[in-house]
């Protein structure tokens, strides 16, 4: 019986995409490094900042790379140019699932800062009974965020659900022993999502909202 739904944020509630690359490129161009593609910061949207940034400038030492985080979070904060707004649905669907009486948790690869930023901004703090960000725990695929939100709320992994739009969320979710439904709408193709055996993959939340119900 499901008691408790996790959802990634970036590419799962949040369409994201466009600011994250946007704020990454303007990183690197700040500091006159190789600008990665559109495509590359685009797989690894869903890892803890620190992780993404080593996987996309692997021969720059930390040094560079924190001066690439603090460019990027600068940017993130700064922008205006490229905003990031909920998918459609995003607010019905966890209106619905809280009607239901489900408990309601994030897990993303935001940091604590960013993560608090975007819920105030989007007012829904007070959906989410726990959240965990990657930047206070360990990052996605490591299932650690699931195994915390599972203590903190006491649920088996067999009565929760993971939700998100990557192998990132899929795998971690895969090694917590949960349940998982993949996204189309996000960033990961759905054929690398389905290698993680997902309940489903829907379309969009509207899909999943529908799927939830039946469950």
């Amino acid at each position: 019986m499901t008691k408790l739904v996790i959802f990634d944020w970036d590419g799962t509630l949040m369409d994201s995409e466009r600011q994250i690359v946007h704020c990454m490129q303007m990183s690197a161009h700040d500091l006159e490094l190789v600008v990665p593609t559109y495509e590359s910061v685009r797989h690894i949207i869903g890892l803890g900042l620190p992780e993404a940034i080593e996987r996309l400038f692997p021969r720059h030492d930390a040094g560079i790379r924190e001066l690439i985080r603090q460019g990027y979070a600068r940017h993130f904060v700064a922008n205006a140019a490229v905003q990031s707004n909920l998918f459609p649905g995003a607010i019905e669907l966890l209106d619905e699932l809280r009607g239901q009486g489900l408990l309601l948790a994030v897990a993303t690869g935001k940091s604590r800062i960013g993560l608090d930023r975007v819920l105030t901004k989007t007012g829904l703090t007070s959906f989410f009974s726990v959240t965990r960000t990657a930047d206070e725990t360990v990052s996605k695929p490591h299932p650690r965020m699931l195994h915390e939100i599972l203590a903190e709320t006491g649920v088996m992994p067999s009565d929760a659900i993971m939700i998100g739009d990557t192998t990132f969320d899929m795998e971690m979710a895969e090694r917590a022993d949960m349940p998982r439904i993949g996204l189309a709408h996000g960033v990961h193709e759905t054929k690398a999502l389905r290698a993680f055996a997902p309940l489903m993959i829907a379309d969009d939340l509207f899909a999943l909202a529908a799927h939830l119900r039946s469950l």
